[in-house]
């Protein structure tokens, strides 16, 4: 039987994973290490870390490389992100076996055109239609520096993401990407979001709070977290609790005189689920159209009643399970009618069928592994 050996290249460390693409990338190396996967990752990160031992054991070989963006980068037409990730370092490992190379995201792709990888199978996780995203997030962030920054990486990806052609496979977080990635890419697959979770959580009929949970150090995030929090100044008899890892002053600062918003600190991702089960109901919001919201994931798993607006996610069956609204006073509505409707187990088996059997880790890595070695056949099992 042939030897499962697959190289990936990350944009960041995955343990802890902490944030939406990170979250995807850890628990699809786990994912794959229980399909019988000898991992060797390969990770750009701000700062060298010491290797954990849950990254230890769902791999073979783990590599640091410092991703270090330069003032010189700014007159580079490769996006900043990807040309900081470049390391001679990163391919002199690669080259320590022939096996396949999912890079996870466009920003790891500085070296994709290195003339002694040309024989490799390469993969990319499409994390993002980039120059969308950036696009957003220069419209969101507030600081004029930091909007002209990302509008410079719009205009650099808008060019950049031709490079999808390239790929022996592309595998898109959404249908939305997938669509797109299918106009420069045949072979392109949708593979819904690593997660790590596995059953639906069993609760009660009725929860505290209404709760907004994200990683605030993100621009489009903070401004959702803003909008939330005008919305529930107008439905003063609704709780709206804020959980995050990060930006504890910044929320303290705008809800001080309001006495139906709470922040909450997050420790972990363990704490994170406390939080989620106690919660009545979930919004998960956003002013941009990008990919697949992990924070969804999240609270569908281990919480109650969601509420979304239409850039969250674009599965319809996991659509099918949430409430969808578009604007402030439809929130509003929709807020004061869940808080009184109780989550039934009805609810809960629904979600069962849709979640553990479609939205599923283990059913998700298989599609990558039965198209791996559908490459692996083409490509008449060159590599060891």
């Amino acid at each position: 039987m042939q030897e499962k050996i697959l190289n990936i290249v990350t944009f960041d460390n995955p343990f802890p994973p902490s944030y939406g693409g990170i979250i995807d990338v850890y628990y699809k190396i786990r994912a794959l290490h229980q399909t019988g996967y000898k991992i060797h990752l390969h990770c750009f990160v701000t700062e060298i870390p010491k290797l954990s031992l849950e990254l230890q054991e769902v791999t073979e070989a783990v590599y640091f490389y410092e991703a270090k963006p330069k003032w010189f980068h700014l007159w580079s037409s490769l996006p900043i992100s990807v040309i900081s990730r470049s390391n001679s370092d990163l391919v002199k490992n690669l080259l320590k076996n022939n096996a396949p190379i999912l890079f996870e995201s466009l920003k790891t792709t500085c070296l994709l055109q290195d003339i002694r990888l040309k024989s490799r199978i390469k993969l990319l996780r499409y994390h993002n239609i980039e120059h969308l995203y950036f696009k957003g997030i220069a419209n969101s962030e507030t600081s004029l520096l930091k909007k002209i920054l990302f509008y410079i990486e719009y205009k650099r990806y808008a060019k950049y993401e031709g490079i999808l052609e390239q790929f022996d496979a592309v595998f898109t977080l959404s249908n939305y990407e997938q669509e797109y990635a299918l106009t420069m890419n045949s072979n392109s697959f949708y593979v819904p979001v690593f997660h790590g979770n596995e059953k639906v959580a069993e609760l009660s009929e009725y929860g505290d709070y209404v709760l907004y949970h994200g990683d605030l150090t993100t621009a489009d995030n903070r401004r959702v977290a803003s909008y939330l929090i005008d919305v529930f100044k107008e439905i003063p008899n609704s709780k709206l609790v804020i959980a995050s890892g990060s930006h504890q002053d910044f929320i303290k600062k705008k809800i001080k005189e309001q006495q139906n918003i709470q922040f909450i600190l997050l420790e972990n991702f363990e704490h994170l689920k406390e939080v989620l089960g106690k919660a009545h109901i979930c919004i998960s919001w956003s002013f941009q159209k990008s990919g697949t919201k992990l924070k969804l994931m999240n609270a569908l798993f281990n919480s109650r009643h969601s509420i979304i607006n239409e850039n969250i996610i674009d599965d319809e069956a996991v659509v099918s399970i949430c409430s969808v609204v578009q604007n402030k006073e439809t929130l509003k509505e929709k807020i004061t009618l869940l808080n009184q409707q109780p989550y039934s187990s009805l609810d809960i088996e629904k979600r069962k069928n849709i979640l553990e059997n479609q939205i599923n880790d283990a059913t998700s890595v298989l599609k990558i592994d039965e198209f791996l070695q559908k490459l692996y056949m083409k490509k008449n099992n060159e590599y060891h």
